[in-house]
């Protein structure tokens, strides 16, 4: 079988698991389990706790002494047992902690993947910027086809979806023996405890544009958050209005989130396109507009009519708002260090994204989620805009603290060049 679809089919799977439940898992803990905002964003957080650290680790220990597929697989073992568990948890600490567990196996994966890709595609000869996005887009595949059929099953209140999820993350466990092996680090170890420990890539937050792309990564992190923890229950709650109970967005709101990753198979195509061409501040900037209008077409946004439209838009922008910080983000990092510590600074990206910027979004959002809601009715136009201000906030401010110079010119296989 060509290396492609053997990546093809890992990162399918990979993001299967996650669309199985990332979306619908706060519907069913308020609905079904009847868990608080601050509740769900507590076991939200779960992921983001888990990724301050697990990623980097895994990375590290990728680098160095344990092959990625092999690291790859033990996690997904583990974590098919932690979402069993999961499916039949009822209290929301415990729900927490179990989550946590399997953040902290899941989480790893996500750099382990990128990091197994590039390895991969490399050894055949292919240019990462240009043939890593066509790979790439099967992870989004692989999450719609999830939403789908949790949505269509009509279990995204139920706890079978994670039962789902934990079957898939067994199939994984068991396909990633058959992935190529990827080496660990022949390079001479330096006697420094920051290298023997593998920390080598946390040297890029000495160089101020690094630091600075970082940071913006990781507050873009929180706003990509937002969205997974409460979109999914802000259609659901329309049903609360007769006028809307039977329509589309209320039977199947899965569905209709999963546009958004739809959007995502596009953009994630025009990638190659606009880092050479326009670089990766002006990308930033794109996805950063595009996230303020996800949160404002959320927040005027209904079921029937031209808020329908609203809606639809939302996801559209959604694609481009996450591709363009994420997926561009990790092709931006992955050509900015050395080889010898890829799989780190992957791991330190993604611990940046989806640690802290998750960590944070989860808890802030739930606790403004509680703030506008009243005798038990939500204000999501209220708490939409609050966050269409932050995004908007963070765009202003990017432009002016970012400093780098795109030459297209001089590009060539490579993705920019930085002051």
């Amino acid at each position: 079988m060509a290396i492609k679809t053997r990546l093809k089919i890992m990162i399918f799977l990979q993001f299967f698991i996650w669309g199985a439940w990332l979306v619908t898992l706060g519907s069913y803990m308020i609905n079904t389990l009847h868990f608080t905002g601050l509740q769900v964003g507590m076991v939200y957080s779960s992921k983001g706790l888990a990724a301050l650290i697990m990623p980097s680790l895994a990375g590290i220990i990728a680098d160095r002494w344990v092959r990625a597929n092999y690291l790859y697989g033990f996690c997904h073992l583990l974590g098919a047992i932690a979402l069993y568990y999961a499916a039949q948890v009822e209290q929301p600490m415990v729900m927490f902690w179990v989550m946590l567990f399997n953040a902290m196996v899941y989480m790893p994966t996500m750099a382990l993947s990128n990091a197994i890709s590039y390895f991969c595609l490399e050894k055949h000869g292919y240019d990462t910027v240009k043939d890593f996005p066509p790979v790439r887009v099967f992870g989004t595949i692989g999450f719609i086809l999830a939403m789908w059929l949790i949505s269509f099953s009509k279990i995204e209140l139920s706890n079978m979806q994670l039962y789902l999820a934990s079957a898939v993350s067994l199939l994984l466990a068991g396909y990633s023996l058959t992935l190529p092996q990827c080496p660990t680090s022949n390079a001479k170890r330096s006697q420094s405890w920051v290298s023997i420990l593998g920390l080598d890539a946390f040297v890029l937050f000495k160089q101020r544009r690094m630091a600075v792309f970082l940071l913006f990564a990781m507050l873009l992190g929180a706003a990509l958050q937002i969205t997974n923890t409460f979109g999914n229950p802000f259609l659901h709650d329309f049903a609360i209005n007769p006028q809307y109970q039977d329509s589309f967005s209320v039977r199947y709101p899965s569905v209709l989130l999963s546009l958004s990753q739809i959007s995502e198979v596009f953009f994630i195509l025009t990638i190659p396109f606009f880092l050479r061409k326009y670089g990766i501040k002006q990308v930033m900037l794109i996805s950063m507009a595009a996230w303020t209008l996800r949160f404002l077409f959320l927040a005027y946004g209904t079921p029937a009519g031209f808020g329908f439209l609203l809606l639809l838009l939302s996801m559209i922008v959604y694609g481009c708002a996450f591709d363009f910080f994420n997926i561009s983000g990790a092709i931006f990092v992955e050509k900015e260090t050395d080889s010898r510590i890829r799989a780190s600074a992957q791991g330190l990206f993604m611990s940046m994204v989806n640690g802290v910027g998750a960590y944070v979004g989860a808890i802030v959002s739930g606790k403004v989620v509680d703030f506008f809601t009243h005798e038990g009715v939500k204000d999501w136009q209220s708490i939409w805009l609050v966050f269409a201000s932050y995004t908007l906030l963070l765009g202003v401010i990017f432009a002016f603290t970012f400093h780098y110079q795109h030459r297209p010119e001089e590009s060539g296989g490579e993705v920019c060049r930085s002051q």
